[in-house]
């Protein structure tokens, strides 16, 4: 009878992944949200600008990384507001 977990692979009993404190969740979801945004819109403005030519990924990370280092800072300082204007357009639970 074969088993469900391959052979190459060791087994790992009570493995779990080290989490981060709670208070980390400010600076964390700025930082994902910036990365994941940021990537896509950079991979849009480029292609819009270029087309599928040669050079496109370098030009595209190159874009990225230089609007991801404007956006992430801007998203610490933009969040508290942001998080403000959300609470007055909506009904308190």
């Amino acid at each position: 009878m074969m088993s469900s977990v391959p052979l190459l692979l060791p087994k790992r009993k009570n493995m779990k992944i080290k989490r981060l404190p709670a208070r980390a969740a400010g600076v964390l979801l700025p930082l994902i949200l910036s990365i994941l945004m940021t990537f896509v819109v950079s991979a849009v403005a480029t292609m819009t600008t270029m087309g599928p030519a040669p050079g496109f990924l370098g030009k595209w990370m190159s874009a990225w990384s230089l609007s991801w280092l404007i956006a992430f800072p801007t998203l610490l300082c933009a969040l508290p507001l942001a998080r403000r204007i959300v609470l007055s357009l909506v009904e308190r639970a």
